[in-house]
């Protein structure tokens, strides 16, 4: 009974796989280098001294037409030294303006109402946000850019972490997996989920909605966001599979950091619709049952685990590789169980405590 559960829990599995490998491949028209529209690019930045001067000289090295750009760095009221060193590394840059986010708006809290005053200040017809621990790459914001073709509402990019050890290769990996999930679904039609760190809405789209305002709290305000204009039914979602696109940022430092961080994913997936639970429950029960696959083993089981393992690594492969990275099979396997093991401890997770810890606030 246990075989032909998992047989069909794989094979559920699987064909969600091929789809958002279907999605994730879909190619979109751009942009001409003249045709980029003005761009405002927003960072919230809350105690990120250890970080901050990396994300910015990379803001620094973007390739963009200086009369189009402006980047918007929001001290989201940190206590350590993250403002000064902002301030005393954009003073001569013009590109750059410097904010702290002290007016509270509506009932927005944390990075939502940080982002929010930076976007008071924007000037680009397309908003741009990435994270205080990021890098981009040069190109990230005239690639984002060049797919604001007519009636585009919302790009997003792949977002890679720094990956020298197997700990952040793991989680690396973890983020191209949900992120190629992401982008499958929302090229063919149907988003689930989209990462802040790397994203874009026109400003247009976002005023429509009433901005994050208007828009019930979440502790994954990115994902309201993309829901928001998704229900407008009028304009284009694109997730491009494009290296030129990419934001590489900093893993979670140990388990407890990694816990807050998947808790407040959680968290903000139950405002998922049915498709997004079905593709949740299908995730739950196929790794469920690996996860007592040992204890009842046979040789059957032992041919669907391999099978398992050949989809996901087929799946993330070829990600990898038109992402220009390199994928390590250590890591991989470090990912395999990591990833088991949190999809089927994430419900429990949330079920009975939805509290969220988050740049020493809690939610």
């Amino acid at each position: 009974m246990l075989e032909l559960i998992l047989f069909v829990a794989l094979c559920f599995y699987f064909i969600q796989v091929i789809v958002f490998i279907i999605g994730a491949n879909k190619k979109f028209p751009r942009l001409s280098q003249n045709e980029l529209p003005t761009a405002s690019i927003i960072v919230a930045a809350r105690n990120e001294e250890a970080n901050i001067i990396n994300c910015l000289e990379s803001l620094n090295k973007l390739e963009y037409p200086a009369d189009k750009l402006q980047i918007i760095i929001v001290n989201d009221n940190s206590t350590d030294n993250t403002g000064l060193l902002i301030e005393e590394y954009i003073k001569d840059k013009t590109r750059f303006v410097y904010t702290i986010a002290k007016e509270k708006i509506g009932k927005l809290k944390g990075k939502t109402n940080a982002i929010t005053n930076g976007i008071t200040l924007a000037t680009g017809e397309i908003i741009l946000t990435t994270d205080a621990d990021c890098i981009v790459s040069p190109t990230w914001a005239k690639t984002i850019a060049s797919y604001y073709t007519k009636d585009v509402g919302i790009v997003c990019g792949y977002t890679a972490q720094n990956d020298n050890k197997t700990f952040g290769g793991m989680q690396s990996m973890d983020f191209i997996y949900l992120l190629t999930v992401a982008a499958g679904g929302m090229n063919l039609g149907k988003p689930l989920s989209a990462i802040g760190n790397n994203m874009s809405y026109s400003r247009k789209a976002y005023d429509e909605v009433g901005g994050y305002a208007n828009i019930p709290f979440s502790v994954t305000e990115d994902f309201k966001m993309l829901m928001s204009i998704y229900a407008l039914k009028k304009y284009k979602l694109v997730y491009p599979l494009d290296a030129d696109a990419m934001v590489t940022s900093e893993p979670c430092s140990d388990i407890k950091s990694i816990y807050w961080q998947k808790k407040r994913w959680g968290v903000g997936g139950l405002d998922s619709d049915i498709v997004g639970y079905g593709v949740m429950a299908s995730g739950f029960v196929c790794h469920l049952f690996f996860l007592f696959a040992p204890f009842v083993f046979t040789t059957n089981i032992f041919i669907m685990l391999i099978f398992k393992l050949l989809i996901d690594y087929n799946f993330i492969n070829p990600v990898y590789n038109k992402l220009k990275l390199k994928l390590n099979f250590k890591h991989f396997i470090a990912f395999e169980i990591y990833f088991i093991l949190y999809v089927i401890l994430l419900p429990f997770m949330i079920v009975f405590d939805r509290r969220v810890k988050w740049k020493g606030r809690e939610f």
